[in-house]
């Protein structure tokens, strides 16, 4: 059996689907309106329950009844959620998704993440297979570290950094100004380093050496939604390093995670390859 988990975030996102994103002083209706526990953190935490059967979840929530929703939902999408509980509300994202399928997120609050001192079962890291990072203090980095594999996400670029700890895999959009890195940014430099481009496909490093192109995986069916791609892809990039595929493998499978969620309404609604 793989062990999986993720350490970090998660974000109550109501989505709208419209035909365009309204202009300045402009009014659209929305064809389609939805809600559901999301956030980088949690798209991983769901996806990897459905390709390794189950994951948990390290995470922080508000102490409010949008909290509790977030956790109540993530259960009954397969999640063991191990979440401390902060004296604050909890984060919230708003979503268009368009015509296209491309989505446009609006953060509506501070995020909140686990820290190593959180009363949480971290000690259950030492004997998992891979774990997803997309949040948490510098100490959480070093007890995520525990794992056999460690992939973690360019949006905690300053967190990795000051943790420094060696990671498996960094993987970043590479149409991101926000998650731009370069080799001398992280030290020890990651194992292997992936940008993400889309239906192109992306590019990787190992060991800080030359880039690498890989292609895109195609689509299995028509585009109905963006919203979590990359974080399926850093899941499924996640399950096949844990189940010790090869790195082309791995990479290739990763790819086709993206795809596939980006057939479904909202980050659940495909499935996953396997």
């Amino acid at each position: 059996m793989i062990r999986v988990a993720v350490v970090g975030h998660v974000e109550w996102v109501e989505f709208l689907r419209v035909e365009r994103v309204p202009r300045p002083g402009e009014i659209v209706s929305a064809s389609e309106v939805w809600s559901e526990p999301a956030g980088g953190g949690a798209v991983a935490a769901v996806q990897l329950a459905r390709l390794a059967g189950h994951s948990t979840f390290f995470t922080a929530l508000g102490d409010d009844e949008i909290g509790r929703r977030a956790r109540d939902g993530l259960i009954e999408l397969g999640v063991r959620v191990e979440a401390a509980i902060r004296d604050e509300p909890q984060r919230r994202a708003f979503v268009y998704v368009d015509g296209a399928g491309e989505r446009t997120i609006t953060l509506l609050s501070r995020k909140l993440v686990p820290h190593a001192d959180d009363p949480l079962p971290w000690g259950d890291l030492a004997w998992t297979d891979a774990v997803y990072f997309t949040g948490g203090d510098q100490a959480a980095v070093h007890r995520a570290r525990g794992a056999r594999v460690l992939v973690a996400t360019a949006r905690e670029l300053p967190t990795l950094a000051a943790a420094g700890v060696q990671l498996d895999a960094l993987v970043r959009s590479g149409s991101d100004e926000s998650e731009a890195y370069a080799p001398g940014d992280l030290d020890p430099v990651p194992r292997l380093a992936i940008a993400t481009s889309g239906a192109a496909g992306g590019s990787y490093s190992v060991d800080g050496g030359p880039e690498q192109q890989f292609a895109g995986a195609p689509l299995p069916g028509l585009v109905v939604d963006a919203y979590g791609a990359g974080d399926s892809f850093a899941a499924g990039l996640t399950f096949a390093l844990a189940e010790r595929r090869s790195l082309a493998v791995a990479i290739a499978f990763a790819a086709r995670c993206g795809a596939a969620v980006m057939t479904g309404r909202g980050p659940y609604g495909a499935q996953l390859p396997r």
